[in-house]
């Protein structure tokens, strides 16, 4: 039987190889292919292969499975069964689709059986002359023999065909009947066959359609051939371009619910992006499109998915080899930037296909059609064709790497957060250059400036270490790497660098992201261009692009000058950002102080200096352009005169206008490599940054030992180690472990070691106690323990260990919380149990502060927890802490921020309660003869970082004399300030009854406001404005005109040799014109765009001046409800778009408004009648852009709301990073980083989906507009038009089409960049305080005096609020001690704020005589200074702080530091002493809070204010009161908002307050003599009231002297 079977095919190969060749027979040969593929493929699925495969790769036979589940199998019936398989097949439409093929296929198969009959029936009249014989094996005797003995040539080719559709046929089958992946086989191998086929068929009967000279290869077969050729095309395109594609979730456990369009959008539909229709024309009806109307998130996208497909090739720890990020990514995105690539060589052909299409089609025009091979149409379809090819490339291109863009923000954002949690803490402050930069320790640093690694996985069973580097302590080297001083971002916090990771660098990333266009689309475009231009113009165009490349040096140099002006800039503007940063920060405290005029002053310095560098940047993008533009236009010039003059040979439009149009592509290749470079310079750099980021970033020593490959193990000769122990054993710890790394040493230039000799091991279900003075190491042992610090061990059998199995909780020294509601903080992730729940409100004595808010636990506590006083952020921390379940606590320093009298009740209730007994509790404190009661261990810690001493506390009290003294003192002050006489006063404005305190950020709706442009637009002419218009626009139009005008001239010269004799057309006389032209226009669009270039640094300076005076100006109470992220933002990032994109995208708009204007007038003036479809096309255009502009604004504007909330959860999770790691709430904190970041990748995929949306329409129509025009011009009876005229119309049409895109674009652009715009402009117009006059500036000598006399004074924090002060009055001379008290609510904080003129007042208050209503607020409070529990800092040297503005020489600035008391704190020779140029971290986070607090009196010292507000601390408060009662003149009026009794009882004057409303005012003494007064009754229920009264008798001078001697006793 083979033999028969083979025999045939053996004679057909020897008797006629050529049929082997036939076209076809290819169909036959991709059937074969996909046949031997489908073998294969089924080889490699069957059992025994499995089962091999899993041997050979150690998998398990389940790994290799492929298939899928079965599901549910419990429906019966042949109904049943039926829906079921169409349902798991993708839907009812797929199936639809998949029959339709299956019955077209079939279809063709008979159509080929019906054709290979009636073949045969033809042959059987025929001699078989050259046909094979039927009689397989057999020389026939006869060569001529008719019948049907032998297949002709036609035969075996249908009969190849038929056997290719039965194929094909069994293939449609199977993809109906089969389950889903095998389906999805048997349909992909069908479309490839039928593909070929349709292919084969096209060459072969449809391109003759389109010539002169060829007629179809197949026309024999007449109607059948079209019935055929109709068939295929429905099964082998239609089908395969309309038929939605089959949902396939990323992981087949986890399907979508609710699915993008994009995932099962067909071909066609993704091609024209008509899956967004629905969304485009419901946000064209809906007055804003809301985050949640926008399509769902396709599950590719989700970041949880996208972290298991890219951290395997990025993340070392997750599997991936240590190299460079950029391979990584490359890794990850491979298969996209395949896509992209061919995507962009069908670009670059296509677009060669209008000046092809147009050269051809005046060559048609100038031979009358003599010769011509190619119909006309085809031509005019190029020039349709041509750019619709293109923009169908260039979009799926845009749409395929921008959704590889919002991916790559997705994945960079998690992998840096993912590492943070790895990272060592370090705080780092400012310093000047060569200036050691150092960050403190914990023990006197603040929380929210250090950056504190965390474990990225699940908690570790516990915290240990046996094994460690041995070093002895280190010596720090200074200046060292000094030069890296000027680095960006050098001396800010890690907090800070990260932010800017995700934000700056990661914008510059997306910036880069198109690298392939310098590397692969332009060089393929250069080489098409100079292949073309050699095919019309000869070896001239090589003379051409010689110019070119010699003048290339040219934009070269003066890129280079941008790129340095460029770096000048930058570092203009991040010093004008970080200075306003930072007074955004500190803003409440500049406007206390009224420094907004200086302050507003030192920012308009900043800016002017960064407008000048933006000014000389500009001025050489200008010169740039203009070169970028003249160089084309000289390589054009050098053809053409070479072609004319040395060649000889003449011109036509022909040439002339399709080499004009490929120069114009070269053009825009030189404009994209100059434009191009720069960006991904950029982008490497900020590649490079994130690269040396995640590699070279200290991390915890258990992730970089991980990173060593060494493992941290347990002492096998402990004996009494277990697992159960917390403690240490000989061990050191640092807070680096780099001998000399920047940024680890305190600001004093000391190291801290922290030193544990022999064992330390504290009590187990107890409460144990760390003690010792400020700065040694208190916090360092609890950070130590939780593997904060670098282990260094002291002997061989050096360890530590933390047990992590029951549970950890942390309360950090300065409380951490999150901008959640306060159940939320205290929850943190865990269970609502209500009974507990309740108890810890008790407990932690929060109930009667929840009392106070509308809300209750509901109240939103505000950007880090504004809501909240410092004692209730610090009773909420500790609430966190006893809520969890943990087993072991702890707490540092939680006692601090509280009042004795609430420290107290901590201590009795919460510490004694049950919900602590039995858990074992590692308590940091102060305080402490309040503490050791309770405690069951102590260990105290000396100056040098080491064990002072340990054991009971008797034991400790023993062997720590200084421990003793500080006891004794502590319990005599406890019992002065037992009485509690005012619990925190939270701010009256963020009291609502939903709690809400931050306001929702308001997203405008429809177009920018016409306010919002007016904005920029009025500030562009300032005082010249008609001037400026007709320079500018003048301008424009007279270039763009001359260019038209050089274009027809062009045409005009051309069209001279078919008048005159080439020798006759005179070349220098045509080019001098040519030349003057484009001068002209040169000229005229540089004057206009350099009076364009200074009007917007004109609107930017005035819009930052009126922006800064308005934040500066506002009140309080918009501050209280508007969080600090969100005017950094108008500040910094809206004012960058202001410089940037708006300014530019405005001219833009304004020059391609003119150049379509003239090109479509040039149109309109050689072919009127193309007035009305123009019209038409601009319409429909318009139309289409307002639908887009409508989505894509909206879509903006949500995408803008999504970015903050990531950047805000990244900056919160990082500042809380020792606490989330403790509690083990990493995996919840990266949850919810997840869920933001796919917020925003969700409205990132619309917006970026929307533009290819319109781009493939606008240019659809243009194409159409451009090809119609060549059609009328060709086709329609009388045109007889001269070629040149022709292609002049040509030209501007296919000018003014590629124009409409961009003219939507850019003004899109605009709109969309002007919602900042808009966001200045709401800023701008805020509540505003009473600006300056000239009456308000009082006299020089004023205040001469500290005199302060109220009169009936009230207040409110609203203009309709209710009143906080009742028409209060009171005097107090100059010179006079005045304590304030009273209970929460009483009105203290709102008196203070009164006299500053912060809140809406009524009344009058006279200070040295003058009413305060009359004066400037600025020269108010210049006049009186206010020392707040909390003072802020700014970044800097100590001295800055002291004299920000530089009015004061250091002897000045001395001697306060000395009366402030700092001095009295540190010896002359102690290495860690603060000095004038001792560096400051933003802030003060590198200073405790008592520090922050003298250096606030400091300050105050040197201000010299008459009048001075001190709103009472507990922690420094002996040093305070001393220098008060020393330092300050006698002049000075002194206001003291008091919490103890014991700070103002020695007062000249005490004021009580209750509601709003003074209930006593007079000296101590005689008020205690009223049985029946609020001060006699506070002072006889206090623990100490004979002292209290003692107080009150003696003189101010002697008190606190007298006071101090009896506590000593």
């Amino acid at each position: 039987m083979d033999q028969v079977v083979l025999s045939p095919v053996y004679a057909l190969a020897r008797k006629d190889t050529s049929l082997w060749a036939h076209p076809l027979l290819i169909p036959s040969y991709a059937a074969a292919a996909s046949a031997g593929i489908l073998v294969l493929q089924a080889t490699f699925s069957s059992g025994p292969v499995k089962r091999l495969r899993a041997r050979v790769f150690n998998t398990t036979e389940e790994d290799t499975v492929t298939g899928e589940p079965d599901g549910n199998q419990t429906r019966t019936g042949i109904i049943s069964a039926v829906k079921e398989h169409v349902d798991k097949s993708g839907g009812s439409i797929i199936f639809l689709f998949q029959t339709l093929r299956l019955i077209s296929v079939l279809t063709l198969l008979g159509l080929a059986i019906f054709s290979f009959v009636q073949d045969e029936e033809e042959h059987a009249a025929q001699p078989s002359v050259g046909a094979f014989s039927k009689h397989w094996g057999k020389k026939h005797k006869h060569k001529h023999r008719y019948g049907g003995g032998s297949f002709s040539k036609r035969e075996w080719l249908d009969l190849t065909l038929c056997i290719t559709y039965l194929y094909t046929s069994f293939l449609a089958l199977f993809a109906v009947t089969a389950r889903r992946t095998r389906s999805s086989i048997a349909s992909f191998h069908l479309s490839l066959v039928l593909l070929v086929t349709f292919s084969v068929y096209t060459y072969r009967d449809i391109w003759p359609l389109i010539t002169y000279t060829l007629v179809p290869a197949d026309k024999r077969e007449g109607t059948l051939l079209w019935i055929k050729l109709s068939v295929l095309s429905f099964a082998a395109v239609f089908i395969p371009l309309v038929m939605p594609y089959r949902y396939v979730p990323v992981d087949p456990k986890d399907p979508q619910s609710a699915l993008n369009p994009e995932q099962t959008a067909s071909i066609l539909s993704l091609s024209m992006y008509s899956f967004l229709d629905p969304i485009v024309f419901q946000a064209y009806r809906v007055p804003h499109l809301s985050h949640d109307m926008l399509p769902p998130l396709a599950d590719y996208d989700y970041t949880k998915n996208l972290v298991k497909r890219s951290f395997k090739h990025l993340d070392s720890f997750s599997g991936s080899p240590k190299r460079h990020i950029f391979w990584g990514l490359m890794r990850v995105f491979n298969r996209e930037y395949i896509q992209l690539a061919l995507l962009l060589i069908i670009k670059t052909f296509s677009s060669l296909m209008a000046p092809v299409g147009m050269n051809q089609l005046l060559r048609y025009i100038e031979t009358h059609g003599k010769d011509a091979v190619v119909r006309p149409w085809v031509w005019i379809a190029y020039l349709f064709l041509g750019p619709a090819l293109g923009t169908i490339a260039f979009q799926w291109y845009i749409f395929i790497a921008t959704g590889s863009l919002v991916r790559v923000t997705a994945i960079i954002t998690q992998l840096i957060f993912e590492h943070a949690l790895r990272i060592r803490v370090k705080a780092e402050a400012s310093s000047p250059l060569h200036q050691q930069h150092g960050a403190t320790t914990p023990d006197n640093a603040s929380a929210a400036d250090i950056t504190i690694s965390a474990n990225g996985e699940e908690t570790a069973p516990s915290t240990s270490s046996v094994k460690g580097k041995q070093r002895e302590e280190l010596t720090p080297t200074a200046d060292k790497d000094k030069d890296k001083d000027d680095e960006p971002g050098k001396g800010s916090n890690l907090v800070g660098k990260m932010n800017n990771l995700v934000s700056t660098d990661l914008e510059n990333l997306i910036d880069g992201r198109d690298f392939l266009l310098l590397t692969l689309y332009l060089p393929l475009q250069v080489i098409l261009c100079v292949w073309f231009l050699y095919s019309i113009l000869g070896w001239s165009a090589f003379v051409g692009m010689g110019a070119m490349v010699a003048l290339f040096p040219v934009p070269g140099a003066v890129a280079n000058k941008i790129q340095k002006v460029q770096k000048e800039t930058l570092k203009r503007t991040d010093a004008r950002v970080q200075s306003a940063t930072e007074t955004m920060s500190v803003l409440r405290m500049i406007k206390l102080f009224g420094w907004e005029p200086k302050i507003a002053d030192r920012l308009a310095e900043k800016r002017e200096q960064e407008l000048r560098y933006i000014k000389i940047r500009q001025i050489l993008n200008l010169i740039n352009g203009n070169i970028n533009f003249i160089i084309p236009v000289i390589t054009m010039v050098i053809s053409y005169v070479t072609f004319t003059a040395v060649m000889k040979k003449p011109l036509s439009p022909s040439i002339v206008f399709s080499s004009m149009a490929a120069f114009d592509l070269l053009r825009d290749q030189l404009h994209s490599v100059f434009w191009m470079i720069p960006m991904f310079t950029q982008a490497k750099v900020s590649l490079d940054r994130v690269n040396d980021f995640l590699h070279d970033t200290e991390l915890l020593d258990e992730y970089a030992d991980a990173e060593k490959g060494t493992e941290r193990v347990m002492l096998t000769d402990a004996s009494h180690f277990d697992h159960d122990v917390i403690g240490f054993q000989n061990a050191s710890f640092t807070w680096s472990n780099d001998e000399a790394a920047d940024g680890t040493l305190t600001p004093s230039r000391r190291r801290f070691t922290l030193r544990i000799r022999d064992e330390l091991l504290f009590k187990r279900g107890c409460l144990n106690l760390i003690v010792g003075p400020t700065g040694s190491g208190k916090t360092s042992l609890l950070m130590a323990l939780l593997g904060e610090m670098h282990f260094i061990p002291l002997s061989p059998d050096a360890w530590f260990h933390l047990p992590r199995e029951g549970g950890v909780s942390y309360a950090a020294q300065e409380s951490w919380v999150q901008n959640e509601t306060i159940r939320d903080n205290i929850l943190f992730g865990a269970p609502y149990d209500e009974e507990r729940y309740n108890k810890v409100i008790f407990q932690c004595g929060l109930k009667r502060d929840l009392s106070l808010f509308e809300a209750g636990d509901k109240t939103e506590v505000g950007e880090k927890g504004l809501t909240l006083s410092g004692g209730q952020k610090a009773r909420v921390t500790l609430a966190r802490a006893v809520y969890s379940s943990a087993e072991i606590l702890l707490l540092d320093d939680v006692l601090a921020a509280l009042d004795v009298h609430t420290a107290r009740w901590i201590v009795e209730k919460c510490f004694k309660g049950d919900l602590i007994r039995g858990r074992t509790v590692l308590l940091v404190t102060h305080n402490v003869a309040m503490a050791t009661p309770i405690a069951d261990y102590v260990v105290s810690l000396g100056p040098d970082g080491q064990i002072a001493s340990r054991g009971s506390v008797s034991d400790a009290l023993a062997k720590d004399k200084t421990l003793a003294a500080e006891l004794k003192e502590e319990e005599h002050a406890m019992k002065n300030d037992d009485k509690e006489i005012d619990a925190e006063e939270p701010d009256k404005a963020s009291k609502q009854a939903d709690g809400k305190l931050i306001l929702a950020e308001e997203v405008a709706e429809g177009h920018v406001s016409r306010d919002a442009i007016k904005l920029f637009v009025g500030g562009l002419g300032g005082a010249h404005v008609f001037l400026f218009w007709l320079v500018f626009v003048g301008g424009l139009v007279l270039c763009d005109a001359l260019l038209s005008i050089q274009t027809w001239f062009m045409g005009y010269w051309a069209e001279q040799y078919e008048i005159y004799p080439p020798e006759e057309v005179r070349v220098g006389y045509y080019l001098t014109i040519y030349s003057t032209f484009i001068i002209g226009a040169i000229l005229s669009f540089t004057i206009g765009s350099s009076v364009y270039v200074f009007g917007a640094l004109r609107a930017s300076r005035s819009i930052h001046k009126r922006l800064i005076e308005s934040v500066l100006g506002t009140t309080l109470r918009w501050l209280d409800t508007t969080p600090t992220s969100r005017v950094i933002t108008r500040v910094t990032q809206d004012i960058r778009a202001l410089d940037g994109p708006i300014a530019n995208t405005f001219t833009w708009f304004i020059e391609i408004t003119v150049t379509m204007l003239i090109k479509f007038f040039a149109v309109i003036y050689l072919t009127p009648i193309f007035l009305i479809p123009g019209v038409l096309i601009t319409v429909v255009g318009a139309w289409t852009g307002q639908v887009y502009m409508k989505a894509q604004i909206a879509i903006k504007r949500e995408m803008s709301n999504a970015k903050a909330p990531v950047v805000g959860h990244f900056g919160a999770a990082v500042s809380g990073l020792t606490s989330i790691r403790a509690y083990g709430a990493q995996l919840a904190f990266r949850n919810e980083a997840y869920k933001r970041i796919d917020k925003y990748s969700r409205a990132g995929r619309s917006f970026y989906n929307m533009n290819r949306w319109v781009s493939l329409r606008i240019d659809f129509l243009g194409g159409i507009f451009a090809a119609g025009l060549a059609a009328y011009l060709i086709y329609m009876p009388g045109q007889h038009a001269l070629p040149s005229d022709t292609g002049f119309s040509l030209t501007m049409a296919i000018g003014f089409s590629g124009l409409i895109l961009w003219w939507i674009r850019i003004f899109n652009d605009f709109e969309v960049n002007s919602n900042s715009l808009e966001r200045m402009h709401a800023y701008i117009n805020i509540e505003q305080e009473v600006k300056p006059t000239k009456d308000g500036v009082p006299p020089a000598y004023w205040p001469a005096s500290g005199d302060l006399r109220v009169e009936k004074l009230s207040a409110r924090y609203s203009a309709d609020g209710p009143k906080v002060l009742h028409e209060i009055s009171f005097h107090i001379q100059s010179g006079e001690r005045v304590g304030v008290v009273g209970r929460t609510g009483s009105g203290k904080s709102s008196l203070t704020l009164s006299l500053l003129r912060c809140i809406f007042t009524e009344g009058e208050v006279y200070y040295d005589g003058k009413p305060t209503s009359s004066l400037n607020l600025d020269a108010l409070r210049t006049a009186i200074t206010i020392i707040p529990q909390t003072p802020e800092l700014l970044s800097g040297t100590l001295r800055e702080n002291l004299d920000p503005f530089s009015q004061y020489d250091d002897a000045t600035l001395n001697a306060a530091l000395r009366a402030s008391g700092l001095f009295s704190l540190q010896s002359d020779d102690d290495e860690g002493r603060l000095t004038l140029d001792s560096s400051i971290a933003s802030g003060g986070g590198n200073l405790s809070v008592g520090q922050r607090q003298i250096l606030a009196l400091a300050r105050a010292i040197v201000r010299g204010s008459k009048l001075l507000i001190l709103d009472e601390d507990y922690k420094t408060d002996t040093i305070i009161q001393t220098s008060l009662r020393n330092e300050l003149k006698g002049d000075v009026t002194l206001i003291t908002v008091a919490h103890r009794l014991q700070t103002i009882m020695d007062a000249d004057k005490i004021m009580v307050l209750d509601a709003g409303r003074i209930v006593e005012f007079g000296k101590p003494s005689e008020l205690l003599k009223d049985k029946g007064g609020r001060l006699r009754s506070l002072v006889d229920e206090s623990g100490d009231r004979d002292a209290l009264y003692a107080m009150a008798a003696e003189k101010p001078t002697d008190t606190y002297a007298s006071v101090a001697s009896r506590a000593a006793e």
